[in-house]
């Protein structure tokens, strides 16, 4: 075997292994865990476990979402946590009100007595 494409072989082989683990990383912290958790993954028996608690357990993250969800009332667009100030109501400028707040008035035609 060449010892160059032997070398250009593992440079690969390595260059790959360690994207993998990087995508890897990025997953498991957005997911809410330790980055660190993704080095499970090179051990073989473990790598199996990890991936299976990963996809069937509740996440960090869902579990955050959850407890904020149900602060805010359940519901999109809820009440805010007590902790944090109401947003004050918007009020539209004067300059960019409407100048017909009502329609305009036009004179009435005189009213004759019916007979």
């Amino acid at each position: 075997m060449n010892p160059a494409y032997a070398g250009g072989y593992l440079i690969g082989s390595l260059a790959v292994f360690v994207f993998f683990i990087y995508v890897w990383w990025r997953i498991f912290a957005k997911a809410g865990y330790s980055g660190a958790r993704s080095l499970w993954l090179i051990v073989p028996i473990a790598n199996l476990i990890v991936i299976l608690m990963f996809s069937f357990s509740e996440w960090p993250i869902q579990r955050e979402l959850k407890q904020l969800r149900q602060m805010a009332g359940g519901r999109p667009g809820g009440q805010y946590p007590p902790q944090y100030p109401q947003p004050p109501q918007y009020q539209q400028p004067p300059q960019y009100q409407s100048p017909y707040q009502q329609p305009p008035q036009y004179p009435q035609p005189p009213q004759y007595p019916q007979q």
